[in-house]
């Protein structure tokens, strides 16, 4: 028997209403609108796509900080997709997030060590004596000095206030973590040394992680496996090896060819995937895919028919593509196949 997954998300809906509500003007965004996802134990599932297209909102609603229209959310097999705030307080060291922009997401009045004392306060472990070890063991595994207890965090570097709240996220030892662009805000130089802190602390924690991000190159570094989205939903899922190998959903071919390179000869010889057109407003309602509007080898059934999210080369690795996935699983387009995903205009 498998073991059971930290993470089951099924069918995951969030509509925001926008507008005013005089005159009927009222509209509706579809920021994630049916998505599945599962994350293992010890498990790092980056979560990838185009800024707009649901990735933070996801995370919200998985922590639940917003409320999902409809879906199911379990975290380690308990359903907390409709659970009140009371209700979901004695699983809050269950999950916790690591923001994008560390400098407003810690409290400017509190010191460095006060943050960190949070969580273990208000979930009453332990004594104040044993809390203070433990907030400096998770100081010293997010390489902080302990002499930065005492500080604010205006007198901290941005690569040392994310490392602040990457501890203060696990100080309660979390089943899963949500961090939503945790560098992007930083250096390239800083990322690298966060990144490998995050890695480090998941081999020696075994917490799971859902890796929010548009960097690809970060996605590639981090995670385990990898899953797109476009537009509220998912197109594509693969291991990491996979995924970067043989990407199959178009979208996918798109945004690995317009990633850069470090190398100048592969640079040369890669094609470039144009997408005509810039992502479509959430408050649009669309019909069929929702990315044939830009894709160059749409069809027609693709205009008016959702395509399921299944097996191409395996149950590991789904695409949602009708021309990617035949009634076999079989594959019919590939980075290969240059004559059909490239756009000529």
């Amino acid at each position: 028997m498998s073991e059971q997954p930290v993470l089951e998300v099924s069918n995951l809906v969030k509509h925001f209403q926008s507008g005013s509500r005089l005159g009927g003007g009222r509209t509706v965004v579809r920021a994630v609108d049916g998505v599945d996802l599962t994350i293992g134990r010890g498990e790092i599932l980056g979560l990838v796509g185009e800024s707009g297209s649901g990735k933070s909102t996801v995370g919200s609603c998985i922590a639940r900080l917003t409320q999902p229209s409809s879906g199911t959310i379990r975290l380690l097999g308990r359903d907390i997709s409709t659970l009140s705030r009371r209700e979901m307080r004695p699983l809050r060291s269950e999950v916790h997030v690591v923001f994008q922009d560390p400098y407003s997401s810690l409290n400017p009045r509190m010191t460095v060590g006060q943050i960190v004392t949070e969580p273990l306060r208000q979930h009453r472990r332990g004594t104040r004596a044993e809390r203070n070890r433990i907030v400096s063991d998770m100081l010293e595994r997010t390489g902080l000095s302990l002499e930065l207890v005492g500080r604010f965090p205006h007198e901290l570097s941005g690569g040392q206030r994310q490392r602040v709240a990457l501890a203060r996220a696990l100080v309660l030892g979390p089943s899963l973590v949500i961090a939503d662009e945790p560098v992007s805000a930083l250096d390239v130089s800083v990322q690298a040394s966060i990144l490998n802190v995050i890695l480090d602390l998941q081999i020696d924690l075994g917490f799971s992680c859902l890796f929010i991000t548009h960097d690809l190159s970060v996605v590639e570094f981090i995670s385990d496996r990898i899953a797109v989205m476009y537009l509220g939903k998912i197109v594509e899922t693969a291991t990491r090896a996979e995924l970067f190998r043989d990407p199959q959903h178009p979208y996918t071919q798109a945004l690995l060819s317009a990633a850069p390179t470090a190398d100048p000869s592969s640079a040369r010889g890669r094609e470039r995937i144009i997408l005509s057109g810039d992502l479509p407003s959430p408050t649009e309602e669309i019909s069929g895919c929702p990315f044939h509007a830009r894709c160059p080898v749409a069809i027609d059934r693709c205009t008016n028919e959702v395509p399921l999210l299944l097996g191409v080369t395996g149950p590991d690795h789904q695409s949602a593509c009708h021309l990617v996935t035949a009634e076999n699983g079989a594959p019919l387009i590939n980075q290969g196949d240059k004559n059909l995903v490239h756009n000529a205009s």
